[in-house]
């Protein structure tokens, strides 16, 4: 009869274990000195080793000539446990034996001795589904059994059990095993079976696996029925899910608003046998990269990639602002729960959702406005105001307009100076202006600084500060006087200072930039700043 691999390959001594060394180096330390705890708690994620630790344990403690603290494999007790000869060792599924009558038979028996073994070991499974009145029941042997019980008690929702039970027991909690342990145990396996694995392919069945190596090593053995290499495609094709590349073409169509790229998407996810909530799982997935590498300095560390991944994701997230990101999320997340609720809908919730992805205007949410107020401070910031409304593509397109007819020959009065016209939208300077962000905190540190030095903080507070894009502060003044009051004595120091305090950062000398704006040439810019403020506080 065969065997699945993952209990054909499920590991008989603690040096098998993969991913869990801070757990079993104490438990072969325990046994190297027969120093047994009577009660063990085992926590962690499916597919991590509760089980096999637990079965390890309950063989080393019974075997008559320990190796490095593993159990030898040899004696007459280590078979007697591997075949299921004896009776001492009791497995229990509190899933399905969760009543207070279970609980008082195992009460019940552990008064006496065992009949073939050194201890009579009690190992029950998902030990959160007990009920309370079994609960209480298991307390007080739990806590003082006979010195020929162990217990071992597994449980994947250790917020479910009761604290004078945690208490009890010498608690260890499973980790998650990295992707790189489950690609070395997969390699393992399949060279063992005879199959041919390659690494990329190892590498996507241990993502899929999420941490679990049960889940890792049923995924190689669906994989091997293909009877062929297995492949990165084999695996897309026989697990049912969407390729990284695919994924990140999903994303460049919805950066561009490609509609029928999108929907030609989703309907060969559709009409293949893939399931839609997995290709939509596997888009959150690309979502969540992108937003790391959008947020944090060093995603290298946070994300599961390799290089060329790494690069992929950082120039797809390069199309998006952070607030989209976060919007785009949002919308997902939404979907998600929606085709989990309604699964005949999933294409029509998917389509409608991807459209609302590429058209903001679309969606009301707060999230939503988040992200298209955070362009139209940017378009605000670099004066492109024509570019808000009408593409840069739009622009070049134009109809030239007509010359007029001839006219004839008239002495024309000499017409006055006309200033020299704006910058033209199609000119490159006009659309890559520095980026100003408006410093939403300069009042609070204009306050700060005002403790300090009241007459600094008067002339501060009628000018206007910006974040640069290389993270510099740039402080905009109407006129020299003010700027050379405000930054005279101390005072420039001052600013520093309170930058540093409300920003949680040091601000150097050469990150505080000054300037002088005339008044006048402002004035539109407050006005669009000020729509856009008042456009933040409706959406609140």
């Amino acid at each position: 009869m065969h065997q699945a691999f993952y209990r054909k390959w499920r590991p008989q001594v603690f040096d098998d274990v993969y991913g869990q060394e801070h757990i079993t180096s104490v438990l072969r330390y325990e046994a190297e000195h027969g120093k047994f705890n009577h009660a063990y708690l085992f926590f962690g994620s499916r597919g991590t080793g509760k089980t096999t630790c637990a079965k390890i344990l309950a063989k080393v403690v019974n075997c008559e000539h320990p190796v490095g603290g593993n159990p030898c494999g040899v004696c007459e007790a280590c078979r007697m446990i591997e075949t299921g000869a004896t009776t001492d060792i009791l497995e229990m599924d509190a899933a399905s034996n969760n009543g207070v009558e279970n609980i008082r038979d195992i009460r019940d028996e552990v008064i006496y001795a065992p009949s073939a073994l050194k201890y009579r070991v009690y190992i029950i499974d998902e030990v959160h589904m007990l009920s309370a009145s079994a609960f209480n029941a298991l307390l007080k042997t739990l806590e003082e059994p006979p010195e020929h019980v162990i217990f071992i008690l597994a449980t994947t929702e250790l917020h479910k059990l009761p604290a004078t039970i945690v208490s009890r027991c010498q608690r260890f909690d499973f980790r998650r095993i990295s992707t790189e342990q489950l690609m070395k145990r997969l390699s393992f396996i399949a060279e063992k079976e005879g199959l041919t694995l390659e690494p990329d392919a190892a590498r996507l069945l241990s993502k899929l696996a999420q941490g679990g190596m049960r889940d890792a090593i049923s995924l190689l053995e669906l994989c091997a029925g293909s009877n062929q290499v297995i492949t990165p495609a084999v695996v897309d094709a026989v697990v049912g899910v969407t390729g990284r590349d695919a994924m990140l073409q999903t994303v460049d169509a919805i950066a561009n608003s490609d509609f029928d790229a999108l929907f030609t998407q989703v309907d060969e996810v559709v009409q293949s046998s893939k399931d839609l909530a997995v290709f939509w799982q596997d888009l959150i997935s690309v979502y969540r990269d992108m937003l790391v590498v959008k947020t944090t300095s060093g995603a290298a560390s946070y994300l599961d990639l390799t290089d060329y991944e790494t690069r992929q994701i950082t120039a797809a997230a390069a199309k998006f602002k952070r607030e989209t990101l976060l919007a785009h999320c949002k919308l997902l997340e939404d979907a998600l729960y929606a085709m989990q609720k309604a699964n005949a809908v999933k294409r029509i919730v998917a389509e409608l959702t991807l459209v609302r992805m590429c058209e903001p205007a679309l969606d009301t949410s707060n999230e939503a406005l988040l992200s298209r107020i955070a362009k139209l401070e940017d378009a605000v910031a670099v004066g492109s105001f024509a570019s808000v409304s009408t593409p840069k593509a739009a622009l070049k397109a134009a109809p030239a307009q007509p010359k007029p007819d001839p006219q004839p020959p008239v002495a024309p009065a000499q017409p006055a100076a006309q200033p020299a016209p704006a910058a033209a939208p199609e000119d490159p300077s006009f659309f890559t202006r520095r980026v100003l962000r408006p410093l939403r905190q300069w009042m609070e540190v204009v306050e700060r600084v005002a403790l300090k030095n009241a007459m600094v903080a008067g002339f501060l507070k009628s000018a206007q500060a910006f974040t640069l894009e290389d993270g510099k502060i740039l402080v905009r003044f109407s006129a020299p006087f003010a700027r050379d009051t405000a930054f005279g004595g101390t005072g420039k120091e001052d600013l520093r200072g309170a930058l540093a305090t409300v920003l949680r950062r040091e601000i150097s000398e050469g990150e505080l930039l000054d300037e002088i704006v005339d008044s006048k040439e402002s004035d539109l810019f407050d006005e669009i700043l000020d729509a856009v403020n008042d456009t933040d506080d409706l959406s609140r």
